[in-house]
């Protein structure tokens, strides 16, 4: 999306986005995005017993998942995961360097790292990036701090949303960066949205948790869960009067929020590693919502199914084949799957269907399944993308 501002549209937030020598390539590597004054703040992190220092420290900052913050400073390239005491200390320091240029506390400073696990952080460039980074700061920099966060993505990812709130237009705005190893639970790799909303933490974070499960977390590209998962969102209060639980202000602003959450999940998807196009997987009619993502996120992590899309097959069988194989509850007599809105299997049997009609929708984008398990109310969206040769051509790559 070709915004000049980003993080930056609501009011109460600067960025910047550096290069200091991380990764050898000449864009952006670090990234510093704060709040003029303390925002409310809501975190939500990756549930892999493997998690990257920063992913701690973040923990630290905000234990019961919301508070009060200055802002988060990310760093490319490396991941500063499986580091050890050194790691903690590093991830320490970042904070600390960039609160004290920004003037807050160390622990009102997350931090986030992406890229190759396993390495330490080369401190001495990244003190140094914070400190171009802290001057930089301003709104006209959205575009370079996106640009930092990123690591195999091809494409920057934005979205904003409005909505009228005591008489004020409100502003969400969130980035994101994500590629691979995306299959997520508690965020996805790292998100970071801002809005000038007045609204306190714990309600912050009450519309945050749905939105993410429906959205972030409703994400894969290769079914691998990554270890440096950070999802933040920060409140200004510059903006509108202050949100009140239950009140339909709350209800405008947790449907700005979705609505950003929900277009950079897609745009995630849409740009996973060696994908050329989005593949939305909606499952209805299950025992339960939860069963119903189990089911979905079965037909969305399967290689077969993948691969048939990529090749423009209408196979249908696979699709039945994740369903069945999922631990939802699939009953085949009750079950029917369309393609492009084409019924191709309906009520244990195959159904007659237009081929190349099917076909054309699979090399379109995005490409849409429809399962409907014809057992309950239970529904959910996932988001997925293709499989394709140039994804193992990344991957066997990416460390050497």
């Amino acid at each position: 999306m070709a915004r000049t501002h980003h993080v930056t549209l609501p009011k109460g937030f600067t960025a910047a986005g550096v290069k200091c020598g991380i990764k050898t390539s000449v864009r952006e590597d670090l990234a510093l995005i704060v709040a003029d004054e303390p925002a409310s703040a809501a975190l939500m992190t990756t549930s892999n017993q493997v998690v990257g220092a920063p992913v701690l420290w973040c923990r630290r900052v905000l234990p019961r998942g919301y508070g009060k913050i200055r802002g988060i400073v990310v760093n490319s390239g490396n991941s500063n995961v499986c580091t050890g005491r050194q790691g903690l200390r590093d991830a320490g320091a970042m904070a600390a360097e960039a609160a004290d240029l920004v003037g807050a506390e160390a622990g009102e400073m997350l931090v986030a790292s992406t890229g190759i696990i396993g390495h330490f952080l080369p401190m001495a460039k990244i003190r140094h990036g914070i400190a171009l980074a802290a001057k930089a700061l301003g709104r006209r920099n959205d575009r370079a701090a996106l640009r930092a966060i990123m690591t195999t993505d091809t494409c920057e990812k934005s979205a904003v949303a409005q909505a009228r709130i005591g008489g004020q237009e409100v502003t969400v705005a969130g980035i994101v960066k994500g590629a691979g190893m995306i299959a997520p639970s508690l965020a996805t790799m790292i998100a970071v949205v801002t809005t000038d909303a007045d609204i306190a933490p714990p309600l912050l974070r009450r519309a945050f948790v749905p939105a993410v499960e429906a959205s972030l977390n409703a994400v894969t590209v290769d079914s691998d869960q990554s270890t440096s998962d950070t999802a933040v969102v920060m409140a200004s209060g510059k903006a509108g009067r202050q949100v009140k639980a239950g009140s339909v202000d709350y209800r405008k602003f947790a449907a700005a929020l979705a609505e950003v959450l929900t277009a950079l999940a897609m745009a995630m998807a849409r740009d996973g590693e060696g994908a050329t196009r989005l593949i939305q997987v909606s499952v209805a009619g299950a025992r339960t919502d939860a069963e119903a993502k189990i089911a979905a996120m079965s037909v969305a992590d399967s290689p077969l199914v993948k691969t048939a899309v990529h090749g423009g097959d209408p196979n249908w069988g696979r699709i039945v084949m994740a369903l069945g194989k999922s631990a939802a509850k699939v009953v085949p007599q009750k079950l029917s799957v369309k393609i492009g809105g084409t019924v191709v299997f309906a009520r244990g049997r195959p159904r007659p269907f237009n081929v190349k009609a099917v076909e054309k929708h699979l090399a379109g984008d995005p490409v849409v399944i429809e399962a409907t398990l014809g057992l309950g109310a239970g529904r959910f969206t996932a988001y997925t993308c293709d499989l394709s040769r140039e994804y193992i051509t990344i991957n066997a790559d990416y460390h050497t």
